[in-house]
């Protein structure tokens, strides 16, 4: 059995700071052997950058995935030239940099994680079903990890039904708030609707309350800002057996 740590969504400089401190005492004490960390909100004023990508390998992640900010910084988009930070798989091909899919050597056994990002109520990209039945033919390892970049409960429950059995665990990022229904599907699919954020904690989803209070109040374009005050660190720890791809146990955290 092996251990897969998947951390929520980074929020600004002091997401990364947060995670910094707290990543490698939570893979100790977890025994965790694969660390996956979402980063597309990483970067100061939103997106991924190159230091913000650093402090999240330096803090000890192994893969970066994405989502619907991965390209906000159009100066960036060599970042994605880097194996280990992937996109959503279902944009465009021949355009998008990057690539949707990771896999991690692990020596005596790979990981693959894939990157996906839902439709409803966001950008139109690729079908997400279609587009992951055409990925998994070619990942040629049975420990398969999908970060679901959506914006509703109702696609992320139905893309970990529809997974089920066919990968080893389905994790919803997006929304930033860590919902309590993780469970191991009958599958032997570890699955959570959102896996929830990092950053601070008093805030809208990392963003000051006052600045996106006035942008629902007032209807007129806000400058947001991160957030002050202390963060927490929201993730979830998968058990799987790694030669056969099934997961058999899925704990949620939150780290204060």
């Amino acid at each position: 059995m092996k251990n897969l740590l998947f951390v929520g969504d980074v929020v600004g400089k002091s997401g990364c700071d947060f995670l910094s401190s707290k990543l490698r005492l939570i893979k100790q004490q977890f025994s965790v052997d694969v660390t996956v960390v979402n980063g597309e909100n990483s970067a100061q004023g939103n997106g991924i950058t190159r230091a913000s990508a650093d402090m999240i390998f330096n803090a000890g992640a192994d893969i970066i995935t994405t989502g619907n900010h991965a390209f906000r910084r159009r100066e960036q988009l060599g970042l994605f030239d880097d194996d280990f930070i992937i996109r959503p798989a279902n944009y465009p091909e021949g355009g998008a940099p990057g690539k949707g899919v990771c896999v991690l050597d692990c020596g005596a056994y790979s990981v693959a994680v894939v990157n996906l990002m839902g439709t409803a109520l966001m950008e139109p990209l690729d079908n997400p079903f279609t587009v992951i039945d055409s990925i998994l033919p070619d990942i040629d390892v049975p420990n398969v990890f999908v970060d679901f970049h959506a914006e509703t409960t109702s696609e992320k429950k139905a893309m970990g039904f529809y997974l089920d059995g066919k990968v080893s665990g389905v994790f919803g990022t997006h929304t930033h708030v860590q919902t309590s229904d993780e469970c191991i599907l009958p599958g032997g699919t570890a699955y959570i609707t959102d896996a929830g954020m990092t950053g601070p904690e008093l805030s809208c989803l990392g963003v000051e309350p006052a600045d996106v209070i006035s942008s629902f109040r007032f209807r007129t374009p806000a400058r947001f800002t991160e957030a002050a005050g202390d963060c927490f660190l929201c993730c979830i720890v998968v058990e799987f057996d790694e030669k056969c791809g099934k997961s058999y146990k899925i704990e949620r955290l939150i780290i204060r």
